[in-house]
C-alpha cells in the first residue's frame, strides 16, 4: 500500500511540475517572439498550439527510449481523444465557440489526412522509420505553408480571426529564466510521470497502454485545457480551435513521427480493436463543427463531455469494435 501511495505521489508530482514547466517555458517563448517582432498571430498558432503539445513530446519521447511503446503511443492516442470531447468541452460549456474562421477549414483536413495515416499505419504495421520520416516531412511542410499563408494574410489587412492585447515583454533576464526553467523541468517531469505510470501499471496488472490513454492523456492535455479555458473566458474562440487543431497535428505528425524514427512500432491490440476507432471518431466530430462553419454549443459541449465518459467506460471494461464491425460484415 505504502508503495502504491508513493507511486501515485510520484506521478501527481510529475503532472504537477509538467503544468508548470510548460506554463514556463510557453510564456518565455512567447516573450522572446515579441523581441524578435514576430506577429501575435504567428506566435499564437506556433507557440501556444504546438507549445502545449511539448508534454505529449517530452513523455513519449521519454517512454519511447526507455523501451515503453505502449505508454509512448498511448500517451499520444488518448490525448488527442482529450483534446476534442474534453478540452473543447469543458470551454464550450461557458461560451459557446464560432469555428471555420480563416484556416481552421484548411487545417482540418490536414487532421483529417494525418488521422487516417496514423490508423492506416498502424493497422498494415506499417508504422517504420521510413513512415516516420514522411510524417514529419508532412509536419515541416504544414508549418512553413501555414506560416506563409497566415502571414501574408495578416500583412494584407486580412482579418484572420486572431486578437491579442500589445503586451510589453518580459525582460531578457526574465525570458531566458521561463525558457530555462521549462527545458530543465519538462524531462524531470516526464521522467517523474512515466517511472510512476509505469509503477501503477506493473501494480494494479494493467497494461502500459491503458496508463497511457487515460492518466498521461488527461495528464499531459492539462496545458491545452488551462490555455482553451482562459481563451473561453476571454470569449477567443479562435484560440480555443487553434489550440486544439495546432496540438493534435503536431502529436500525430511531428511527436509520433519522431518516436516512429527510433524503429517499428508495434500497437497493442487495443489500439486496433477500440481507440483508434474511437480516435476517427472524435476527429470527424471536430470536422462536423469546422467544416461547415458551426458552433460548439454548451449543449455540443455537454454531449462531447459524454462522448469522453463512454470512451473511457468502454476501456475499462475491453470494448471491441473490431470484433463488432467484423461480425455485421
Amino acid at each position: 500500500m505504502a508503495e502504491e501511495i508513493s507511486l501515485y505521489a510520484i506521478t501527481l508530482g510529475g503532472l504537477i511540475l509538467l503544468g508548470l514547466a510548460s506554463d514556463s517555458l510557453v510564456r518565455g517563448a512567447m516573450s522572446f517572439s515579441r523581441r524578435l517582432g514576430l506577429s501575435p498571430l504567428l506566435a499564437g498558432i506556433f507557440v501556444v498550439g504546438f507549445g502545449t503539445s511539448l508534454p505529449e513530446l517530452t513523455i513519449s519521447m521519454s517512454a519511447a527510449l526507455e523501451g515503453q511503446p505502449g505508454i509512448a503511443l498511448g500517451n499520444l492516442v488518448g490525448s488527442n481523444i482529450a483534446n476534442i470531447w474534453l478540452v473543447l468541452a469543458l470551454p464550450a460549456l461557458l461560451f459557446s465557440i464560432s469555428t471555420g474562421h480563416f484556416g481552421q477549414r484548411r487545417s482540418m483536413l490536414v487532421l483529417l489526412a494525418a488521422t487516417a495515416a496514423w490508423i492506416g499505419l498502424a493497422a498494415l504495421d506499417q508504422f517504420t522509420p521510413l513512415a516516420g520520416m514522411i510524417l514529419l516531412a508532412v509536419f515541416v511542410l504544414y508549418a512553413i505553408t501555414v506560416a506563409w499563408q497566415t502571414h501574408g494574410a495578416y500583412t494584407a489587412g486580412t482579418d484572420v480571426g486572431f486578437t491579442q492585447r500589445e503586451k510589453k515583454p518580459d525582460t531578457l533576464f526574465m525570458t531566458f529564466a521561463m525558457i530555462t526553467c521549462g527545458v530543465i523541468g519538462l524531462p524531470i517531469a516526464a521522467y517523474l510521470i512515466v517511472d510512476g505510470g509505469v509503477g501503477l501499471a506493473r501494480a494494479y496488472d494493467l497494461p502500459e497502454e491503458y496508463i497511457g490513454l487515460t492518466l498521461l492523456a488527461v495528464g499531459t492535455s492539462l496545458p491545452e485545457l488551462g490555455v482553451s479555458l482562459i481563451a473561453a473566458l476571454r470569449r477567443q474562440g479562435d484560440v480555443v480551435i487553434g489550440n486544439v487543431l495546432g496540438s493534435n497535428l503536431f502529436n500525430l505528425l511531428g511527436v509520433g513521427g519522431l518516436i516512429a524514427l527510433f524503429g517499428q512500432l508495434d500497437f497493442a491490440p487495443v489500439f486496433k480493436n477500440y481507440d483508434h476507432w474511437i480516435l476517427g471518431a472524435a476527429t470527424l466530430t471536430l470536422a462536423v463543427f469546422i467544416l461547415p462553419k458551426g458552433k460548439v454549443s454548451r449543449l455540443a459541449g455537454l454531449a462531447l463531455l459524454l462522448a469522453y465518459a463512454v470512451y473511457l467506460y468502454g476501456l475499462v471494461n475491453g470494448w471491441n469494435i473490431l470484433a463488432q464491425v467484423k461480425a455485421l460484415s
